[in-house]
């Protein structure tokens, strides 16, 4: 395990429980933070990951995401299968010389966009279909960590996976505004982001909201597609379905029904009009679930469900997103 700050202490905690792994090192530049880690779970600490490139065949990395290049190249190209956290890189062209380094070396790389595997998202993927608009919000108090990079690659950068999954392709056009509050980078950021469909039928617009300087946390994904309306809380991991009754068209309802319906409680004419169901979903760690993947992504060969492409896919959309907020500043201070 690479960098064991708050998140990578999580992964170890997961890779020493999971009988797939034999956890045998933590690996900070902290030394003191690397020896409690390692304590805490029966291995040897480190300072240096280059003193155990060879000495693994698979390394998770959470470290700050200007070393994340650096440290996956050296294990990749030792022919180590590397579960990366997202973002993978700074750079596009960063993330490309990973995904041919892993190719070369025919070692996995798979990166950390953990909400693949939250059960909220995970019951409801199957069921996504021609979605016309697309709304996201994740908003969290201002987090003291992760301030080397801009919000819309801290934190909208997982709700622009799943965008894309859902999606299934590129956006046609992207707007982008955003604005600095308490660090260098963008703290606040909204994008708008247009579709065609893969397919011949309707594309879709989605907007995506982040903000780290939130009194509260939200992560919030909602699908208005033609037959439904679905809202996915995924802190809450809680899933509401919302379809047209069969047995009431509001279009063919006559002034007396409809004067009927004004005048009953607003969640009882709700009731009338949609049929409501929430979704009952499996108590699991999403992260446990991820690093399992990862795990047999390694020892069975077969690639693992969040590839490098598609973490380079997520990354060059978030690259895309900033250079248009980049725009949008540029345009707001000449005036």
């Amino acid at each position: 395990m690479v960098g064991v700050g708050r998140l990578g202490g999580f992964h170890a905690r997961v890779h020493a429980e999971l009988d797939e792994a034999d956890l045998r090192y933590t690996i900070d530049v902290d030394g003191e933070r690397a020896a409690k880690v390692a304590a805490d779970h029966g291995c040897e600490p480190e300072t240096d990951y280059r003193q155990i490139v060879d000495q693994v065949d698979a390394v998770s990395i959470a470290t700050p995401t200007s070393c994340h290049h650096e440290i996956a190249k050296a294990f990749l190209e030792a022919g180590v299968s590397v579960l990366l956290e997202k973002p993978m890189t700074v750079t596009v062209e960063q993330a490309d010389d990973l995904i041919a380094t892993a190719e070369n070396n025919r070692a996995a790389l798979q990166v950390g966009h953990i909400e693949r595997f939250n059960p909220a998202y995970r019951a409801i993927r199957d069921v996504l279909h021609q979605p016309a608009f697309i709304e996201c919000h994740r908003l969290s108090p201002y987090p003291f960590r992760s301030t080397d990079i801009s919000v819309v690659l801290d934190l909208m950068i997982h709700d622009l996976d799943l965008i894309l999954d859902i999606a299934g392709g590129e956006p046609d056009s992207i707007e982008g505004s955003g604005i600095a509050i308490l660090s260098e980078g963008t703290d606040i950021a909204n994008a708008r982001l247009r579709f065609s469909s893969p397919t011949d039928g309707p594309g879709c617009v989605a907007n995506v909201t982040a903000s780290r300087i939130s009194p509260a946390s939200m992560r919030r994904l909602r699908v208005f597609q033609p037959d439904s309306y679905i809202s996915m809380d995924f802190l809450e991991r809680k899933v509401y379905v919302f379809r047209k009754r069969d047995d009431w068209d509001v279009s063919a309802a006559s002034e007396s029904e409809m004067a009927a319906l004004a005048a009953m409680p607003p969640e009882a004419a709700f009731g009338r009009l949609l049929k409501v169901r929430s979704l009952d979903l499996s108590e699991t760690d999403a992260l446990r679930d991820e690093v399992k993947a990862f795990l047999r992504a390694v020892l069975e060969g077969g690639p693992p469900p969040v590839t490098g492409e598609q973490g380079r896919r997520a990354l060059a959309l978030a690259v895309d997103i900033e250079d248009d907020i980049r725009r949008f500043l540029g345009a707001r201070s000449r005036h």
